[in-house]
């Protein structure tokens, strides 16, 4: 389960088996309010969340445009180099 960033107690991250086929790229947040799954590919977008208000979910997505290169990067390397894509 790479982590990509964290920022005040939320963890970026994906997990290594993201589905057979490959889902979109898209990230997990996670902290102790809540967690949520983003999609970066094709447009930033809530895909689910559960205990973060309309606000917290809009700095999550915030967060992403900001980590965006950073976690298109992760992701390809990571799956292009572990699972020869």
């Amino acid at each position: 389960m790479p982590v990509v960033f964290r920022y005040k107690g939320i963890r970026f991250f994906f997990y290594s088996n993201e589905g057979n086929p490959l889902e979109p790229i898209h990230i997990h947040a996670e902290s102790g309010d809540g967690e949520a799954k983003i999609w970066v590919l094709p447009q930033i977008a809530i895909a689910h969340s559960s205990g973060y208000n309309r606000k917290q979910l809009a700095q999550l997505m915030q967060l992403v445009e900001e980590h965006r290169s950073e976690i298109e990067r992760a992701w390809n390397e990571h799956f292009c180099q572990n699972h020869q894509l």
